[in-house]
């Protein structure tokens, strides 16, 4: 892509991003959603290929869908209380369209379809935008009003979520469409804390974005789309290689990594408020996303040499990607968890 074009796409991406974090208007909201939109398409699309084209189009309706139901849902809201204050809604029907057209645009169960196929259309790194920054606008919108949220619908849409998007990633052999199950069942976690606990959420999403940055740019790195890809990147960093053990392990909640901390925390908060059905639930959902992590760790680095792999050897270039990102958010990704005594 042209220099210029990619700057002005990644500025205005970052622009609608941070117009609607700021704002306390739904229509000063809702044109932020719609920049942030309008410049993600063309970075979706830019590989020139059908699957891309098909991705940008599923991602584009979507997305267009939701931004109209919340403009819907607030102008319903302004037009019975005459107030467009983001903080202020009040009337049942625009707060429950409004979840609903929130939980659309980060891809909560059962809003979810969009995003295992959006993401296998694109590549790592716009995978990377989808999962990660993409996600910072509805959330900001989901935290200003979180007081006034459903917490009966939030929680079973969070539950379901973490259900189905450990079962969904089962049966993966793209990485991609793992790492989009991967991000549904976290946006379960944050979803079934939020009306509870929105500085948990909080907490939980930074941890999730510090650990999916070097998991995505690993493999950027190795040059891999599929499990059976993933089996000979020894050959290519070792070191690296048990390093996105680690990272799975993270994202999976094991102690003693980073992952662990939301989990604790909020499993804990679950239990405070009498809600310890809701967590066993959500916990035993976790286990069947930790499979599939293990799955991946034991292709990555169980397997390694000298031991001998039924992996082909694919043709590899010797990698020029940067690792300065990576190796600064693996850090974070692996060793957080004693400050936890700090947000208790």
């Amino acid at each position: 892509m042209n220099p210029i074009a990619l700057s002005l796409i990644m500025s205005s991406l970052a622009t609608g991003s941070i117009i609607t974090m700021t704002s306390h208007h739904w229509l000063a909201a809702w044109v932020g959603l719609e920049i942030n939109t309008l410049a993600m398409v063309p970075i979706i699309a830019k590989q020139h290929h059908p699957r891309s084209t098909e991705a940008a189009t599923k991602y584009f309706l979507t997305q267009a869908a939701a931004s109209a139901l919340i403009l819907f849902s607030s102008s319903m809201n302004a037009w019975h209380t005459g107030l467009w204050d983001i903080t202020q809604l009040s009337h049942e029907p625009a707060r429950i369209s409004i979840t609903m057209a929130l939980a659309m645009k980060l891809g909560l169960v059962p809003l979810h379809f969009w995003l295992p196929e959006v993401l296998q259309g694109t590549t790592m790194m716009t995978a990377l935008l989808i999962t990660t920054w993409q996600k910072l606008a509805p959330l900001a919108l989901m935290y200003l009003t979180s007081s006034q949220l459903s917490t009966t619908a939030l929680l079973m849409m969070g539950l379901m979520s973490t259900a189905l998007g450990g079962w969904g990633g089962l049966n993966q052999t793209q990485l991609r469409k793992m790492m989009a199950f991967s991000s549904i069942a976290h946006l379960g976690w944050m979803a079934t804390i939020l009306t509870i606990a929105p500085n948990i959420m909080l907490l939980n999403l930074t941890i999730y974005i510090i650990m999916t940055i070097p998991m995505f740019s690993t493999l950027t790195y190795f040059s891999s789309k599929t499990i059976k890809d993933l089996g000979t990147s020894w050959t290519t960093s070792t070191t690296l290689t048990t390093f996105i053990m680690l990272t799975l392990m993270s994202l999976g909640g094991l102690p003693p990594m980073s992952g662990f901390m939301p989990k604790w925390l909020i499993l804990q908060e679950l239990t405070n408020q009498q809600l310890s059905t809701a967590a066993a639930i959500i916990a035993m959902s976790a286990l069947l996303s930790l499979f599939f992590y293990i799955r991946l760790a034991y292709t990555t680095s169980l397997t390694m040499s000298p031991n001998t792999t039924n992996s082909k050897h694919n043709w590899r270039f010797c990698p020029t990607m940067k690792t300065s990102l990576t190796s600064m958010t693996l850090t974070a990704a692996l060793c957080l968890l004693p400050l936890t005594s700090l947000m208790t």
